[in-house]
């Protein structure tokens, strides 16, 4: 039997177990950067998910002003944990060390993807003229609006169609696009991660 017959279900398995939990810590780092409203029911079941995780951590790690340190270092410590059993999987021998530097641009590279896809997910709803008080257009709404308001300050008024949506996004893929490689190159990260 081929080895990667098990060895291909075992890594999407890891990286789909551990990229969802990851995304639910980093959302609620960004929501807390960005003052969301932590009673909606989104936010609430983010903290829930998150909460057994953060606990213990939060007793010996204190924020730094507004960046809430415990979920940044629970999302690093997660994503290395991830890189090192998806390199046992595939027979790497690389060290615990090397997991923990390429974890960095890879929580980048998640965070601005969650941007990225929170912008472009809000212009399409907007589109449709959804319900303001839904839990998810909130929450959308607060996220957004940090990266989303100086957009709007420098965008000219065109009678009702913004186009800030469309400037952050082009904002952000020119970040990935100038900021992952030289951080993937410095730490050596290999494209599969």
């Amino acid at each position: 039997m081929d080895s990667g017959y098990l060895t291909n279900p075992a890594v999407f398995l890891i990286q789909t177990l551990f990229g969802l939990y990851i995304l639910i810590v980093m959302l609620r780092l960004l929501l807390q950067l960005a003052r969301a409203d932590f009673y909606n029911p989104v936010s609430q079941f983010i903290v829930k998910a998150t909460h057994p995780l953060l606990r213990p951590l939060r007793r010996f790690i204190p924020p730094l002003g507004p960046l809430d340190t415990s979920s940044l270092l629970l999302a690093w410590a997660l994503k290395s944990l991830e890189i090192f059993i998806l390199l046992l999987i595939l027979g790497v021998p690389l060290s615990p060390l090397i997991a923990l530097l390429w974890a960095f641009p890879a929580l980048i590279e998640l965070g601005l993807n969650i941007y990225l896809f929170a912008i472009l997910i809000q212009a399409i709803l907007s589109w449709v003229n959804p319900d303001p008080y839904n839990p998810v257009m909130g929450l959308l709404n607060s996220l957004t609006r940090p990266v989303l308001e100086p957009f709007r300050r420098l965008m000219p008024d065109l009678g009702g169609i913004d186009l800030s949506p469309m400037a952050a996004i082009i904002a952000i893929y020119l970040l990935k696009m100038l900021l992952l490689p030289p951080l993937k190159a410095i730490t050596g990260m290999p494209a599969l991660f």
